[in-house]
């Protein structure tokens, strides 16, 4: 399943990323000194192609695209889940959401219940206090421990980062929208800046400031951006920049264009802060998003779908990593998620991941120096509902279902009917033809695998049907394909 190119490596670049994974796994001197400092940056709903290294010509994004120059760029990079919640509930624990529980944001009954064939899963939105998170097993390595921004994993406003292996909280709480992108924020854990700051600048002023700090430990730093989360908001004058700019169908919206800007100065602003303070050759830097893009605010022009969907463009998203001094771009095609980068990061720290819990991601530092890394899939799960836009022309933006990505081919399962599509996402990006029965021993195997993964996870399916539900609502039988039609095929 491994795809990886490495058109420009340069042999510093991949000796160091060499030495660093041996650093990683205990192979080469782990003296706190030489631990690497990592910063974390993660947008909200920043889709797949919202940027220039992506082909985008609408959305301008020069300091990223320069950390892209010197970075390993990931193509098919995944979100954990297509919404906010759950894929933070992942990056934070290492686990997939049958084990936090947390599937959706708020209810997973969203949407008219008439509609609803199923009753979901019930949602949970309070990350453990039992989940060892990935701040915790940090600062038991030694590392000194920072979050600013969107927390979205409950504990009050009070609580959250704090309590859950974080030594700074700036601006972390339940919420997954701020009251305001501008001061006042109207959030108990920053401080009001002057009136009218932008919350975007803020956080980076605020990461950058914590970068400059004399530092006793190596430093983990997670800024979580709010942007370029609904509503859009932006300073006025940087909205006019890009009122009068040509888009095209897929990419026009000046409102988030001008938060593309901002998210990407401060991307410019850490870089800066780690040169400025002289460890940028000991810090590793990776930036993605949580999830796709929202629909009807941006759309992915080679991607099916938007953001709270299984379709690729609800769950691939942006990723860079680069490691320090790496000085060329290396391009990576293997599939990752989300749940590697608690494996991964607590590599690159010379820790321990926890005995108490399972890990259901991978390290994926192999990757950075072309060795081995066999995975034969990753997964999905998503026994809610959520309800389409107001254009939408479909029933649900996402129903309660079940994904597996297993070489170029992918398999949906809907619970409702037990709807089967099957995709090659290689020759098929933008997923138009469902192959369940034309390439019946493919849907086969990887059904399979996913029945078997559902059950080794106790994944909950729904199954009680809703007394509210309208008939009148069925889907047409001709209208989607099922298992026994498979079988059928197959004989």
């Amino acid at each position: 399943m491994k795809k990886l190119l490495i058109p420009l490596v340069a042999s510093l670049a991949l000796s160091h990323a060499v030495s660093q994974t041996a650093q990683a796994h205990g192979q080469a001197e782990t003296a706190k000194t030489k631990q690497p400092n990592i910063v974390f940056i993660m947008l909200d709903d920043w889709g797949w192609q919202d940027v220039g290294y992506m082909g985008s010509e609408y959305y301008q994004s020069p300091n990223i695209d320069k950390l892209a120059e010197n970075s390993y760029r990931f193509n098919q990079a995944y979100s954990a889940s297509p919404n906010c919640a759950p894929t933070r509930a992942a990056f934070m624990s290492g686990q997939y959401s049958q084990r936090t529980g947390i599937f959706t944001v708020n209810s997973s009954a969203r949407g008219k219940p008439q509609k609803r064939r199923l009753v979901p899963t019930q949602n949970t939105k309070v990350l453990a206090d039992d989940v060892v998170t990935l701040g915790e097993s940090m600062q038991n390595a030694g590392y000194h421990t920072a979050f600013m921004g969107k927390w979205h994993l409950g504990a009050g406003d009070e609580g959250g980062p704090l309590v859950q292996g974080f030594d700074v909280n700036v601006a972390g709480n339940h919420t997954g929208t701020p009251k305001s992108y501008f001061s006042p924020y109207k959030n108990s854990t920053i401080k009001d800046g002057p009136k009218g700051e932008y919350l975007p600048d803020r956080l980076s002023k605020e990461a950058a400031d914590y970068i400059k700090q004399d530092h006793d430990k190596p430093f983990f730093l997670f800024l979580s951006h709010y942007a370029v989360h609904t509503p859009m908001k932006a300073p006025k004058e940087t909205i006019a920049k890009h009122k009068d700019r040509k888009g095209n169908e897929y990419q026009n919206h000046p409102i988030y264009a001008a938060m593309i800007e901002h998210s990407d100065n401060s991307v410019a602003n850490v870089l800066q802060a780690l040169e400025d303070k002289g460890i940028s050759d000991n810090t590793w830097v990776i930036l993605t998003s949580d999830n796709g893009g929202h629909s009807g605010v941006t759309q992915a022009p080679d991607l099916r779908g938007a953001k709270g969907m299984l379709y690729e463009g609800g769950i691939r998203v942006p990723l860079l990593i680069k490691a320090p001094k790496q000085q060329q771009q290396v391009v990576i095609e293997e599939p990752v998620s989300t749940l590697d980068f608690y494996p991964t990061l607590v590599a690159l720290a010379n820790g321990k991941l926890p005995t108490t819990q399972p890990i259901d991601g991978d390290n994926i530092l192999p990757l950075l120096s072309d060795k081995s890394f066999d995975r034969e899939a990753i997964f999905f799960h998503f026994p809610a509902y959520l309800e389409g836009g107001k254009k939408s022309k479909s029933l649900w933006r996402n129903s309660p279902s079940s994904m597996i990505r297993m070489g170029d081919y992918k398999l949906i399962e809907y619970f409702e009917y037990g709807q089967l599509e099957l995709y090659n996402v290689a020759s098929d990006l933008k997923e138009t033809k469902n192959l369940a029965l034309v390439e019946p021993k493919v849907t086969a195997k990887l059904y399979q695998k996913l029945l078997q993964w559902r059950k080794s996870t106790n994944a909950p399916v729904p199954t009680e049907l809703n007394p509210k539900f309208s008939t009148k609502y069925e889907l047409k039988r001709d209208s989607y394909v099922t298992w026994p039609q498979v079988q059928q095929q197959l004989k």
